[in-house]
């Protein structure tokens, strides 16, 4: 995608030749009111824009949009009123609300070719972000691509902070969301085109161009280091399984982090084969794997203090003659065997051999996330992910997610789920034989492959990472890219804080 080029605002907004101003606007308890920022251009209007907004059926709730031709008093044609829905009792909005508006209002004005906003005087880092997801947009398989028009965005500064501080928020700003577009984009890309192999050397691409260090095991160097998990779901593919290892060693690195992403190129669920009913969706099941590729690339991009490492398992669970079955014993990485009970659940097999690679590099902190289980969207719906693992880290983890506005609940790991992965003939089996707590007991399963002294968590994003409706937001129809801004501030927050 051709992102737009966001700029700091070297004049009053106000005084810009654009195309279009956009100002926030804020729910009250008698209507509609300006947000912070949109001062010189309310007085463009005498003063009254609030009530011309209003006139006009503006409630500032969020994610509305109502555009106000200037007629002469402004060198832009247009203003555009972004909702950011109800200030709390203070008359603050949060960063999730700034973000929204500047996504809806970046949509919006996807005809204009250079416009300004205020919305970046309430939270620049917000703005920035919400602007370029809010433009984005995967057209790669259309015949006639629509061009992306919007090319430039001028963004006012915030009045504290000076002009040295303001940069670099935009500069981080702008890498962080050009990693979430980094995983959209893998998402996005069709299965028929992105399959272990090919998502491997993507992969391998985005890591050397960030110059890190990269390991790729093909199927012959699967099998001779013994990862059964991951041989056992993509034997049943023509496109064979990989796992890719990336390296990042950052400056006076004082801890180490493992990174863990499922990447299920595309799941049909194997010979436990899944209905034909959005099917088509589980091209994102390899939604995790794209935001650990993008995490550690951004990791380098922003020089954290950190050793991180991703490790990355990749298969196509396919049904042929060579597939893996119900009642199959595989032999995992590190020797443990599991019994196969359902192939559907296939992306903990892959994970499991993942997780115990992962952690022989003896890591600080292990941070894995998936398009786990179908059961975390009946718990937590299609935008609240899952955090599971040991307590105090899963806390801490759950806690940053919200913060950064992707979503994210803390789950308990119950030890009475572990009797129910029983197996008559394995160490244990992939499932329980029932369907209740099927997300924790994914998580349970997972745990059995966890150093008990190890901090880790599980990030469970089978919902946020693929949006099926419109778009709202920033968040457009497609892959989300989520949890790629959970995993920066989760690598920031380790660094700044051990």
């Amino acid at each position: 995608m051709t992102a737009p080029k966001l700029a700091l605002a070297t004049a009053p907004v106000s005084d810009a030749q654009v195309d279009a101003i956009v100002v926030g606007t804020v729910q009250n308890g008698s209507g509609v009111a300006l947000a912070p920022g949109g001062g010189s251009v309310d007085a463009a209007f005498d003063g009254t824009l609030a009530e011309v907004l209003g006139a006009l059926g503006a409630t500032g709730r969020l994610d509305e949009i109502v555009k106000v031709p200037t007629m002469g008093r402004l060198k832009a044609r247009l203003v555009v009123a972004a909702g950011l829905g109800k200030p709390d009792a203070d008359g603050a909005v949060t960063p999730e609300q700034v973000r929204r508006a500047s996504g809806a209002a970046a949509r919006a004005l996807g005809s204009s070719r250079h416009v300004a906003s205020t919305l970046s005087t309430v939270d620049l880092q917000a703005a920035v972000e919400g602007t370029l997801l809010g433009a984005y947009s995967f057209s790669a398989y259309k015949s006639d691509p629509a061009k992306a028009a919007l090319a430039k965005v001028d963004l006012a500064a915030p009045e504290t902070g000076g002009t040295k501080e303001h940069r670099a928020t935009l500069k981080a700003a702008t890498a962080i969301a050009e990693a979430v577009i980094v995983a959209r984009d893998l998402v996005n890309t069709p299965p028929n085109d992105l399959y272990p192999a090919s998502f491997a050397e993507r992969a391998v691409a985005l890591a050397k161009d960030a110059g890190l260090d990269v390991e790729v095991l093909d199927e012959k160097g699967l099998k001779k280091n013994g990862f059964g998990g991951v041989l056992g779901v993509g034997g049943g593919s023509a496109r064979q399984p990989r796992l890719v290892r990336i390296t990042y060693k950052g400056p006076k690195a004082r801890r180490k982090v493992a990174l863990v992403g499922k990447g299920i190129t595309f799941d049909t669920g194997g010979i436990s084969i899944k209905p034909a009913a959005n099917m088509e969706q589980m091209t994102s099941d390899m939604g995790g794997a794209a935001a650990v590729v993008a995490s550690i690339v951004l990791a380098a991009r922003l020089k954290y203090p950190l050793h991180v490492t991703a490790t990355v398992p990749m298969a196509e669970n396919m049904p042929s003659g060579n597939a893996y079955r119900p009642g199959d014993v595989l032999t995992m990485y590190g020797g443990k065997t599991v019994e196969v009970l359902n192939t559907d659940a296939e992306g903990r097999l892959i994970l499991a051999d993942a997780i115990v690679r992962a952690a022989e590099d003896d890591p600080d902190y292990l941070v894995e996330t998936s398009t786990l289980t179908g059961a975390q969207l009946v718990s937590l719906g299609t935008r609240t992910a899952g955090v599971m693992g040991s307590d105090e880290f899963r806390d801490r983890v759950a806690g940053i997610a919200r913060a950064t506005g992707e979503g994210g609940w803390a789950m308990p790991l119950p030890d009475e789920l572990r009797a129910d992965l029983d197996s008559r003939l394995a160490d244990l089996a992939n499932v329980t034989g029932h369907r209740w707590g099927s997300m924790l007991a994914a998580g349970v399963f997972l745990r059995e492959f966890v150093p008990d002294d190890l901090p880790w968590a599980h990030i469970d994003v089978a919902g946020p990472a693929y949006h099926a409706g419109g778009p709202y937001g920033y968040t457009a129809k497609g892959g989300t890219g989520v949890p790629v801004r959970t995993i920066a501030a989760v690598l920031a927050d380790i660094a700044a804080n051990g």
